[in-house]
Parts: structure tokens; sequence; C-alpha cells
């Protein structure tokens, strides 16, 4: 299947695709006319890859992940598990800095809303 074929049937844009091609996430061939060609397993890969980068996963992540997937064992199995317990971690810091940052925003609100009213 052509690349525009690809994109229609997973949502996924043609620049998206090239790009997941570019960092070694996918793979195609090319046509005698240099037309890339996707097989039919692809459109399961590129949904797989859309959770992935859905869970916040960057694409070097995802390269981590990847063994346990193309050539699943008991090693990368454990490998990939490690890896997403590592990146759960820096979603639990980052939404802690979050809600950090979000509760001092709510005091400089109460902050203005308290001189907004004394302007009355």
């Amino acid at each position: 299947m052509r690349i525009g074929d690809l994109a229609a049937q997973t949502g996924v844009s043609v620049r998206s695709l090239r790009y997941y091609e570019e960092q070694g996430l996918l793979s195609s061939s090319r046509s005698p006319s240099g037309q890339r060609t996707y097989v039919a397993s692809d459109v399961e890969r590129v949904r797989f890859l859309r959770r992935l980068y859905a869970a916040g996963l960057s694409s070097r992540t995802i390269i981590d992940l990847l063994p346990c997937v193309d050539s699943p064992n008991e090693e990368s199995a454990d490998d990939a598990w490690t890896r997403m317990a590592e990146e759960r971690a820096r979603l639990d810091r980052h939404i802690t800095e979050l809600l950090h940052a979000r509760d001092r925003l709510d005091e400089i609100i109460a902050v203005n809303r308290h001189a907004r009213a004394s302007m009355n």
C-alpha cells in the first residue's frame, strides 16, 4: 500500500508517517518509481505507535520499547517494563510539578481578585 493509503487507514498524516520512518519506528520499501510502499501489518504498527505517543512517550523511548514488540523474549519484555516504569515515574514528577504550578497560580489569582475587590 502507498503512504496515502496508510495515512487514510490510520488517521495519521503523511508527514507523521515520514517522521516515523526517519526515527526508525516504521519501515517501507520503495517502488521502482521511488514511492514508499507498506505492508498490511503496518496499519496495526502505526496504530500502536499512536497509542505510545498518546501515552506521552517520545520517539527515543518508543525505539527502546520496540525490541519487545518486534522480537519478544523475556529480556526484551523486562527491559520494556523497566523503561515504561521509568516513563511513568517521569510523568508522575511532571504532574507533581504542574500541580505545584497550578497552586501558585491559584494564589496569584486570589491576590488579583482581592486587589480588584479593593478597587471598589
